[in-house]
């Protein structure tokens, strides 16, 4: 009897922390817009990139000032893919957190950035991302940009 407790507890808590198959490829394909930003692949970048998507940031000035920047997707692809080889960036993310609802799901990353193997700036980005004929797809990136208040 004890034994099937001790199964059925284990069972129960595993299932528990176990991803979804949703919740996994939400996630990968964070992780190949990454792979595509650190390789300088628009290809990779582009194939999990939704044709619309809706790029913005947001920080704080030196005077305390918050300010949100919408930016443009295929001009942040093309500074990607063609800076050179110096300054690296490093963008480290730090853990996934998704989230996933029918055809929408939200992954929350926070990060730190490297320029040349110097800490610049920590923060999040937060990724919505859309099921478009069963390929997750990302429409929505914010990212907050800070130096204080990181784990670096």
């Amino acid at each position: 009897m004890k034994r099937y407790l001790l199964l059925i507890i284990f069972v129960i808590s595993v299932s528990a922390n176990a991803q979804t198959d949703d919740e996994k490829a939400a996630k990968q394909a964070v992780i190949q817009f990454f792979e595509g930003f650190h390789k300088k692949d628009s290809v990779l970048m582009q194939q999990v990139v939704h044709k619309d998507i809706i790029l913005q940031t947001t920080f704080t000035t030196k005077d305390g000032k918050a300010v949100l920047k919408n930016g443009n997707a295929n001009n942040f692809i093309k500074a990607v893919v063609n800076r050179g080889d110096s300054p690296t960036w490093d963008e480290r993310i730090q853990s996934y957190n998704v989230q996933v609802d029918g055809t929408m799901a939200n992954v929350w990353t926070p990060y730190e950035f490297w320029l040349d193997g110097k800490f610049l700036h920590c923060g999040v980005n937060s990724f919505q991302l859309f099921k478009d004929n069963g390929q997750w797809k990302i429409i929505y990136l914010i990212d907050t940009r800070r130096k204080k208040s990181c784990q670096e």
